[in-house]
């Protein structure tokens, strides 16, 4: 089994997901990125845009507006201004 990514997102309302996932792609800035576990740490900032979470073959999409992203040894934290669930 693949090692996972701890994943967290968090909005000013609540927290949307938390837990274990295969892969994060957002949109950064300066380009969309993905993050799998093990990334080099990293922090950036985010546009409006879609993060997908993949996990066990499936795709939960979410809709961000602005924030921060910061990958660390411990997983990706996603700190959105605004998020919403788009399609489990």
């Amino acid at each position: 089994m693949a090692d996972k990514l701890h994943f967290s997102l968090v909005s000013p309302e609540r927290e949307l997901y938390s837990g274990l996932v295969d892969q994060v792609d957002a949109p950064g800035t300066e380009g969309d990125f993905g993050v799998l576990a093990g990334h080099a740490p990293f922090m950036t900032t985010l546009r409006e845009g879609q993060v997908v979470v993949r996990n066990d073959g499936g795709e939960t999409l979410y809709e961000v507006r602005g924030g921060f992203a910061d990958v660390s040894a411990t997983g990706l934290t996603i700190l959105a201004e605004h998020a919403v669930l788009v399609a489990p």
